[in-house]
């Protein structure tokens, strides 16, 4: 049975590279093509970035026009770091603050957690403007074999803002074996703060035995934190992407009045105990549905992820919705 999960694993990966390399093949009428998607709005046009590099603009969230990649040759992964590695990186981040675009991107290796989180920054998205450059400021954190009880991917950053203007920045992050991480970045948002402050923000259950190198079966990645009100909201991604027509990706959410959490589901249920209340999932139109996103613009509150399209052989599509707010503050997005 490890052997089989080993193997179904591996495929999965691979799956999720050859997505990440068809990113700039032409999208066809049903959808635009995207894996791991994140966006943001710098005046009036929204960019969005996936893994593999890939970037995009549009005007109205509906037309995207590919533009030029971001350069995906990174000059500090070494062997050390990633054997064998070849270039490139996964699900990336776009966050800004201060006029500062920080891009967050992860190198990986497949099925392993041979793994790192690097940052590059930029003055603007405009790719017409002579301020336009990616200055790669390297590794923020690294995972070993062996040593690390979790994945360095699937970065996202979020801003806590307090009272008198301070901000701190916080990186979550994990993919499979002991959940999703949390840490707190120093002021320069390119490294982490000193000294450093960790906490487990939600995992799944994960078959008793198996080695600590093996990303076992405890499926869970992507998470993404969202401010409202008085909630910090803690989106993850549970059981499998990759797989086209047979994904089972779904999207969890718990929420928390610290952004430390812990985090719980509307049952009650805490995140780091395998906690999550539904947000999406298949439907008529997708297989599955995750590594999603989450924004506010122009007065509404957006989820963004990728979901394996029935109407396409299960390749990978964008997905943009509008979220709904119960009365008791919980999201809802219907497909």
């Amino acid at each position: 049975m490890k052997l089989k999960h080993t193997f179904s694993l591996l495929l999965t990966l691979c799956s999720a590279l050859a997505i990440a390399q068809t990113n700039w093949k032409p999208d066809d009428s049903k959808g635009f093509t995207a894996h791991d998607p994140v966006m943001i709005k710098e005046d009036n046009t929204f960019y969005l970035f996936t893994t593999g590099g890939g970037m995009a603009k549009s005007t109205d969230l509906e037309n995207w026009t590919r533009i030029d990649p971001v350069p995906s040759k990174l000059e500090w992964v070494t062997e050390d770091i990633i054997p064998n590695y070849r270039r490139g990186y996964w699900a990336p981040d776009i966050q800004y603050l201060d006029g500062t675009y920080y891009l967050y991107y992860s190198p990986s290796a497949f099925a392993k957690n041979t793994s790192a989180i690097g940052v590059m920054t930029n003055k603007t998205l405009d790719q017409n403007s002579p301020d336009y450059k990616w200055t790669d400021h390297g590794m923020i954190v690294q995972s070993i074999p062996g040593r690390d009880f979790w994945n360095a991917i699937d970065a996202n950053v979020v801003f806590e803002k307090k009272w008198g203007g301070k901000v701190t920045g916080w990186l979550s992050f994990g993919s499979f074996w002991g959940g999703l991480k949390l840490v707190k970045l120093d002021s320069t948002m390119t490294a982490l703060a000193e000294p450093q402050e960790w906490y487990t923000i939600a995992k799944q259950e994960r078959t008793f035995g198996m080695p600590d190198t093996d990303p076992g079966d405890g499926t869970i990645e992507a998470p993404f934190i969202y401010k409202r009100h008085q909630y910090y909201y803690l989106f993850v991604s549970t059981d499998y992407c990759c797989r086209g027509l047979d994904s089972t990706y779904k999207t969890l959410v718990g929420r928390s009045r610290d952004i430390r959490g812990p985090y719980f589901d509307k049952e009650g249920k805490p995140m780091y105990a395998g906690g999550g209340t539904l947000v999406a999932e298949e439907n008529e139109e997708f297989a599955g549905i995750g590594h999603c996103a989450v924004y506010d613009f122009d007065g509404k509150t957006y989820f963004v992820a990728h979901g394996y399209d029935k109407d396409d052989k299960g390749h990978s599509k964008l997905v943009i919705k509008e979220i709904e707010w119960d009365r008791a503050e919980w999201p809802t997005v219907k497909f």
